[in-house]
């Protein structure tokens, strides 16, 4: 077996086919788009490359054939956001083979370990998390869009290997319509909740506006960027130009009504964004984006062919958690599904492990936990100690705790 690093066309192409061969005749497999991987190895088109770098590989057996791909990439700034300096796998596909899925693993463990780094997550994206991040563990089904779908035995590969789990991923989902498409109501508690809390002095509640989208990315980082700062003083901040590209890419089939946002005396202090699940139309275009694969969705689309949506961000300033902001905001949500007659189902997706409020949110929703994914670590350094995500948080909330107590 041997290793080749993508660079020309042809290796290009042949790392977006391989796992269309690979998942031939697998019903659950959705192909992204080969447009939109191959945007997060191309400098122009991907941010990330300003502060990191990244290569691929093909490996190919004695005759020539394929039987894997990875991915290895440093982004400097979430490096220096953990513990050690720490790098990532990803678009790891591989035939079931434990020596190729090792080669492979070695492969980027060495290029990694080259340019210092001492930690290596995988499967994770070169970017945001919300697209290419965990590997699937429980609930091999159908996919919505930019949730990872994967072999079952790629677990054993990666336990093998040594790699451990950094925290687990849960989606969740929501009937909005059973079959006799009659809308469900949301739990009356959540209900009566979110109707007082609209009423209360200060509060207010607004849709998203494509006109004024650099105002609602600005205040998405604030909340967002605020919230996660009191829980883990290392996180990696998100930037409203990074954010804003994303969600504008999204813009065939962005619905301004599905994303809301919270205010108290007009500051915001709360946001949820949802967005119509594409793979329900990209598992018929089959990776290609071409001319008449765009007509194709075009009259997927205009014909309400897109039945799921999908809670893809969210988050609530810790002053006001709690409060009933998140069930006004849902309730505001019900009410524009009581309008889009097609709505028919909502995935609430990931909430790590780490993250209780938002897992407590959701059941209270009446939501149920339909799948899971794992971020796994593996230590390059073996003289360094494997600590999960959120024992990582305890230790920055205690730290952060002593640094108060420290000042009074």
């Amino acid at each position: 077996m041997r290793i080749i690093e993508v660079g020309s066309k042809e290796e290009r192409k042949e790392f977006h086919n391989f796992p269309k061969r690979l998942y031939k005749g697998d019903l659950f497999w959705i192909c992204p788009p080969d447009s939109m991987i191959e945007s997060v190895f191309d400098p122009a088109k991907n941010r990330t490359f300003r502060n990191g770098e990244a290569i691929r590989w093909l490996l190919r057996d004695d005759t020539g054939r394929t039987t894997g791909r990875i991915a290895a990439f440093i982004d400097k700034v979430r490096s220096a956001a953990n513990r050690q300096p720490t790098g990532g796998l990803g678009f790891f596909e591989v035939i079931e083979d434990k020596q190729a899925a090792f080669q492979l693993f070695d492969t980027a463990r060495d290029w990694l370990a080259e340019r210092g780094m001492e930690a290596m997550d995988g499967p994770i994206n070169f970017g945001e998390n919300d697209n290419f991040w965990g590997l699937l563990v429980d609930g091999f089904m159908p996919q919505a869009f930019g949730m990872p779908y994967n072999k079952k035995y790629y677990r054993e590969f990666f336990e093998e290997y040594g790699f451990r789990s950094y925290f687990e991923q849960y989606s969740y989902h929501r009937t909005v319509r059973g079959d006799d498409n009659k809308i469900e109501n949301f739990p009356e508690r959540m209900m009566k909740i979110a109707e007082w809390m609209s009423k209360r002095p200060g509060y207010s509640f607004r849709h998203f506006e494509l006109r004024n989208s650099r105002k609602y990315m600005e205040e998405i980082c604030e909340i967002y960027n605020i919230t996660w700062t009191y829980l883990k003083d290392d996180f990696t901040p998100i930037e409203p130009a990074i954010l804003e590209g994303s969600l504008l890419s999204a813009r065939p089939v962005l619905d301004e009504e599905l994303i809301w946002f919270a205010y108290f005396n007009d500051k915001p202090i709360g946001f949820f964004v949802l967005l119509p699940d594409v793979n329900q139309i990209f598992r018929y275009l089959n990776g290609k984006l071409n001319a008449v694969n765009m007509i194709r969705f075009a009259y997927h689309k205009f014909t309400n062919k897109i039945t799921r949506v999908r809670a893809v961000i969210g988050g609530v300033t810790h002053s006001h958690q709690n409060t009933g902001v998140e069930s006004a905001i849902f309730f505001n949500l019900y009410q524009v599904f009581k309008r889009k007659k097609w709505l028919k189902e909502m995935e609430l997706s990931w909430v790590g492990d780490y993250n209780p409020k938002m897992l407590a949110i959701y059941e209270a929703l009446g939501a149920k936990k339909a799948k899971t994914h794992i971020t796994f670590r593996y230590m390059i350094n073996k003289n360094l100690q494997f600590v999960r995500y959120k024992d990582e948080m305890v230790e920055g909330q205690f730290v952060k705790g002593a640094k108060k107590e420290k000042t009074k």
